[in-house]
């Protein structure tokens, strides 16, 4: 069902792909937006439990494209070093696809905001987070991404190196 990559030797294992998305803090959600033009947006988010998790308004493009397709792919981007006497850059980046859903559970819901202030404010007090999550409970939306296929590749160079 998905396209295995042209380059194999540049592929990244399983493995190396979920250390990216674990450290990665940002990426762009791709789905199909308008008219079948494609939406992508970059967004902060959290991986965790093999998912990935979002946070966004509860309207807007890409909850309406979601809504007629939950399919979407989310790409990261770990490294981008521009090596210009050789043309080229030395890069490394993981394509995460999947089925996005907004979560209605409100425990569920609370679980992934807590992940997600936690990993973006780590040294922030449980008493703060709680306060900032209640404060912004009404208008916040939460989204999932359960992941059906991961594929991660890297510069030849990096792959050569063995990085």
């Amino acid at each position: 069902m998905f396209r295995q990559l042209r380059r194999s030797r540049q592929a990244l294992p399983a493995e190396a792909c979920e250390e990216i998305l674990a450290r990665g803090t940002s990426g762009v959600l791709a789905v199909s937006g308008d008219e079948g033009y494609p939406y992508a947006v970059p967004l902060n988010y959290v991986y965790s439990g093999g998912r990935l998790y979002f946070h966004c308004a509860k309207s807007g493009h890409k909850l309406d494209a979601l809504a007629r397709s939950d399919k979407a792919s989310f790409c990261v981007i770990d490294q981008d070093q521009i090596v210009p006497e050789e043309y080229t850059s030395y890069f490394r980046s993981v394509i995460a696809f999947g089925r996005v859903r907004v979560i209605e559970d409100a425990q569920q819901k609370r679980a992934a905001i807590e992940a997600l202030a936690i990993r973006f404010s780590p040294d922030d007090s449980a008493q703060n987070r709680s306060d900032v999550i209640e404060r912004d409970w009404a208008p916040l939306c939460m989204l999932e991404m359960e992941i059906e296929h991961l594929s991660g590749k890297q510069a030849k160079e990096l792959a050569r190196a063995g990085q």
